[in-house]
Parts: C-alpha cells; structure tokens; sequence
C-alpha cells in the first residue's frame, strides 16, 4: 500500500466527517478560521519536515512515495495536515455545546 493510498483512506473519512459539520453548522465563520489554521499548519509542516528529513530522523520508502516534493519531504507529508486542521474542529463542531454557550 503507498502512502498516497493510505492518506486518501483517511482524507475520505476527514472529508465525510467536515461535509456533515459543513451541513450542521452553515456559518462560514469557523471555516474561514479553519482555513487560516490550515495555512499555518501547512508551512509550519513544510518547514519541520524538511528539516527532520534533513537531518535524518525520518526516511521514506522510495517505492512507496509518489516522488513529488515539496523542498526534500514528499507531498504525501501533508496529509497528516491536512486531516488535523480539518478533522479536530469539524469533530468539535459536531460534539453538542455545553449550556448557555453558542457553538458558532
């Protein structure tokens, strides 16, 4: 199984968990800030990748990867991301608030 495989298992469910929060909650206000945290994980992930690939500590299997990459770390990286800045706060807005506090 590639990596690629594996991360557009997971993504599928991350997308089908965010489409459903989509639905519960119409505001754009927690997107847009969902959007936001996204960028930054994104470039925090580029950076830090890079340099633990650099140095190191973490190797890939060469058959495994799709050999796109984004400095030396394989946009297969970026998935793990991807799944945190969507996942944890669609989860959040599909967990019930708690009384008397607006949810978005």
């Amino acid at each position: 199984m590639t990596y690629w495989t594996l991360n557009a298992l997971f993504l599928a469910i991350v997308a089908l968990v965010a489409i459903v929060a989509a639905l519960r909650i119409r505001s754009t206000r927690p997107w847009i800030a969902i959007a936001i945290t996204l960028g930054v994980v994104l470039v925090m992930t580029a950076v830090f990748d890079n340099v633990m690939i650099g140095v190191g500590l973490v190797g890939y299997e060469p058959a495994l990867i799709s050999g796109a990459f984004l400095g030396i770390a394989p946009l297969e990286d970026f998935a793990y991301a991807i799944a945190a800045a969507i996942l944890l706060p669609s989860l959040w807005l599909l967990l019930p608030a708690r009384v008397g506090e607006p949810r978005a």
